[in-house]
């Protein structure tokens, strides 16, 4: 294996999320002798003061890694901007990066896949991502395809791939437009990419992953995804930024170790695209989230 790539955290103002995910990331086998950046945004109102400190305090608490730095911001920068900043600085020193946040827990194995994986495909040019996490826990998936579309939970990508990346949404939004590819971007119109894409644009949101998503799509380039979850997202609980109620992408952990072969050819998995497309037609109807709203009220969870 070459050199370890640097693992980037990014958390705010959830305490609890952060320990669960610094305690699971350092019962990985690799945890020992990897490289661990730590970012915690600042305060954006008084109200996150006590929230940021005790998150801080865990922060500085943390073992087991092999090296760890810390960034404090001393200004609010946002998930987005914090998540541009930090990916651009490391990717560009070191080459490569894996990248988690704050509400995301992680098998034991993920570090030894995400490293296996960056190094195996580091030098094919239609690979431009990793991901580690799979919410459709569909067993017809394999255990590793390709396919055209980024996740954002349990990530990681290389400089070569990376210096594409355009933060302008409106100049994605154009193009997709201009090219008639909004169906194809939305999984053939069962989920909404585009109009995330456009609320985004519009100030509704400021999601530097569907940014990302785009960038890769536009450049025809896939993605490297697992079959079997590294990576859980915990953050649905009305915690996040972006996370309403609900346990609709949750994951099951896979606790054994994935090895990362080279995929022949380099193209896309339609199979794997049409099980992503099917789990957001059950998910994403008016009829599905019409109930999951309804029993989210009776139990009084009013998350987004």
């Amino acid at each position: 294996m070459n050199e370890l790539a640097p693992v980037l955290i990014f958390t705010y103002n959830r305490p609890e999320h952060t320990r669960r995910l610094l305690e699971s990331l350092s019962a990985n086998e690799l945890a020992d002798k990897s490289h661990v950046v730590i970012y915690s945004d600042a305060p954006r109102e008084e109200a996150d003061n006590v929230l940021v400190a005790k998150t801080r305090r865990i922060i500085h608490e943390t073992k087991g890694f092999g090296k760890i730095d810390i960034i404090e911001r001393r200004n609010n920068m946002g998930l987005a901007n914090s998540i541009i900043d930090g990916v651009s600085e490391w990717v560009n020193r070191c080459g490569r990066v894996i990248v988690l946040e704050d509400d995301l827990i992680v098998a034991p194995h993920f570090l030894r896949f995400m490293n296996d994986a960056l190094t195996v495909y580091a030098d094919e040019p239609r690979v431009g991502h990793i991901q580690a996490c799979d919410f459709t826990q569909d067993p017809s998936l394999p255990d590793l395809f390709l396919i055209k579309w980024t996740g954002s939970w349990g990530w990681g990508t290389w400089s070569r791939a990376w210096r594409l990346f355009n933060p302008d949404g409106a100049d994605l939004l154009r193009q997709i437009e201009e090219r008639g590819l909004s169906r194809e971007f939305d999984f053939g119109g069962k989920y909404p990419y585009t109009r995330m894409l456009k609320r985004q644009v519009e100030g509704k949101n400021n999601s530097w992953a569907i940014r990302w998503n785009a960038t890769l799509f536009l450049a025809d380039m896939l993605s490297l995804n697992v079959g079997r979850s590294l990576v859980a997202n915990r953050g649905f609980d009305g915690t996040g930024t972006n996370c309403g109620g609900g346990d609709l992408y949750q994951s099951v952990l896979y606790d054994g170790v994935l090895p990362v072969d080279k995929i022949e050819p380099i193209i896309e998995n339609k199979a794997a695209r049409q099980v992503l497309a099917s789990h957001y037609a059950r998910t994403n109807s008016f009829i599905a989230k019409a109930i999951r709203r309804i029993r989210r009220t009776l139990r009084g969870d009013f998350g987004a």
